[in-house]
C-alpha cells in the first residue's frame, strides 16, 4: 500500500472522529436540561392577562379554616411558617402591624389544628421593621436550626437551636437592608450546610442613608452562607429595572434538583408576574420572563404534593380575573412554569373584603399530603385582618374540579 493511500485513509478516519465528536456535544448540549425553554437565552412566551382554567372556590367550606390568632382593633399580617421534621410540629410569626410591628409567635403540636397562646419573645422582636420570615436551615455538621428575619435597614436576625423553645435577639446581620428579607432561602447542592436567601429593594432600605432614584429602581438581590445559615455574604444585585418593578422572591426548585425557578411580583402592575431561572445554583440567572396570568401575583410560596404536582399560593393580582385581591393558589406542575402553561386550576381560598390587603402564606405539607397554608387578611367585613390557616389535599380539588 502506499503512503499517500494510507494518509487519506487517516484523513478520513479522523475526519469520521471529529464529526462523531461534533454530534455528540450538540446532542450533549441540548439535552443538557429536561427544562430548554429555560435556557439562558430562551425567548419570551406569548402571555395574556387573564387565564382560561377553572378557578375553585374554597371559601365558603369554613370547615377547612382555623382561625389562628385574632384581635379585636388590632392588625395582625404578614405571616411564615416552618414545619418541622416530626410532620406536627408548626411554629408561625407575624406582626402586630402592616409589616412593621412587634413580633407575634405560636406554636402548633397538631399539624396546625390547634395553636397555642402568643408565646414569650426576646425583647427586642418588639422593634421589628418589617415582615419576619422563618426558615429551617442545617450547618455541614447536621445541627438544626431555625432563622427568623426582620428587614428594612439594618437587616437582622434571631436564632434558636432547640427548634423554637428559647430564641435569641434580634441582631445586625450586615451593613444592609432590604424588603421582605429574606422572602425565600434555600438549601444549595454547592456544600452541606450551603444556603441562598433572596430580597429585593428600591432605593430606600439597602443602606442606612436613603437612595431611592427617579424613575424608582428595583433591584433583586442574593447573599449566600457556608455556615448553615449563621452569617450571610454582602448581597449581589442580579437584576435591576425602572420599567417593570421585580420584587417578593419565591424559588421553586425543580423536580430533579438541578434548576432553580424564583416567581416574582411585578409592582408597577404594567405586566404579569415574572419568572428567572438559574442552573448552577444561583451564581448565573435568566433575564425575566413573564408568567402567565394564572400565576400573577404577589409574594409566591410553594411545595410539591406527593404525586409532583406543585401547589402555590398567593395573593391574586392578575389583571383580569374573577378573583381579584383574594387569598389563591394554583396548581400544576414545574414543566408549566418553564413552557409558559397556565397550569391545570385556581383556586380560591379566602375571600378578602378590602382591597388586596391579604394573603403573605406560609404553606406546609404534612406527612398525609394535607396542604396547611396560612395567612391574613380581612376575612370579616369592617373587621382588621386576622390570621387562618385553610387545610386540603389535592385529591378533594381533584374531585371538585372533576365536577360537571
Amino acid at each position: 500500500m502506499s503512503s499517500s493511500c494510507a494518509l487519506n485513509r487517516l484523513h478520513r478516519r479522523w475526519h469520521f472522529v471529529v464529526v462523531a465528536t461534533a454530534a455528540l456535544v450538540a446532542i450533549s448540549l441540548v439535552f443538557q436540561t429536561r427544562y430548554a425553554s429555560a435556557e439562558l437565552k430562551s425567548k419570551p412566551v406569548k402571555v395574556s392577562r387573564g387565564y382560561s382554567i377553572p378557578t375553585l372556590d374554597l371559601s365558603d367550606q369554613h370547615h377547612r379554616q382555623v382561625v389562628v390568632d385574632r384581635e379585636r382593633g388590632q392588625y395582625l399580617g404578614h405571616p411564615t411558617t416552618v414545619l418541622l421534621e416530626d410532620g406536627k410540629t408548626m411554629l408561625c410569626v407575624y406582626p402586630k402591624g402592616h409589616g412593621r410591628g412587634a413580633v407575634v409567635y405560636k406554636r402548633s403540636n397538631d399539624g396546625g389544628l390547634t395553636w397555642s397562646d402568643r408565646l414569650k419573645t426576646p425583647d427586642s422582636w418588639k422593634s421589628s421593621k418589617e415582615v419576619p420570615t422563618l426558615h429551617r436551615v442545617i450547618d455541614a455538621n447536621g445541627e438544626k436550626r431555625i432563622i427568623m428575619f426582620s428587614g428594612l435597614y439594618p437587616c437582622r436576625m434571631a436564632v434558636t437551636e432547640d427548634d423554637g423553645k428559647i430564641w435569641s435577639e434580634l441582631n445586625k446581620v450586615g451593613d444592609w437592608g432590604g424588603i421582605v428579607v429574606m422572602g425565600c432561602v434555600e438549601a444549595l447542592h454547592t456544600d452541606k450546610g450551603h444556603y441562598m436567601a433572596m430580597f429585593h429593594d428600591d432605593g430606600r432600605f439597602f443602606t442606612e442613608k436613603p437612595q431611592p432614584k427617579n424613575p424608582r429602581v428595583f433591584k433583586l438581590y442574593n447573599t449566600f452562607s457556608q455556615d448553615g445559615g449563621l452569617t450571610w455574604s454582602f448581597p449581589k444585585v442580579i437584576y435591576e429595572s425602572s420599567d417593570i418593578h421585580l420584587c417578593e422572591p419565591g424559588i421553586i426548585r425543580s423536580p430533579d434538583g438541578q434548576q432553580l425557578a424564583v416567581l416574582l411580583r411585578e409592582n408597577s402592575r404594567r405586566r404579569n408576574s415574572h419568572v428567572i431561572f438559574s442552573n448552577d445554583e444561583g451564581k448565573t440567572w435568566t433575564e425575566p420572563r413573564e408568567l402567565p396570568g394564572s400565576l400573577t401575583g404577589d409574594r409566591h410560596t410553594g411545595k410539591y404534593t406527593s404525586d409532583g404536582r406543585l401547589f402555590i399560593s398567593f395573593r391574586d393580582r392578575t389583571h383580569e380575573s374573577p378573583t381579584p385581591g383574594d387569598w389563591v393558589a394554583w396548581v400544576g406542575t414545574y414543566e408549566d412554569i418553564t413552557k409558559g402553561r397556565e397550569g391545570q386550576y385556581r383556586v380560591r381560598l379566602m375571600d378578602n373584603q378590602k382591597g388586596a390587603d391579604c394573603a403573605y402564606p406560609g404553606v406546609e405539607l404534612l406527612p398525609d399530603d394535607t396542604i396547611v397554608t396560612t395567612t391574613y387578611g380581612h376575612w370579616t367585613k369592617g373587621e382588621a385582618p386576622y390570621i387562618v390557616s385553610v387545610r386540603l389535599k389535592l385529591q378533594e380539588l381533584d374531585e371538585m374540579a372533576a365536577k360537571p
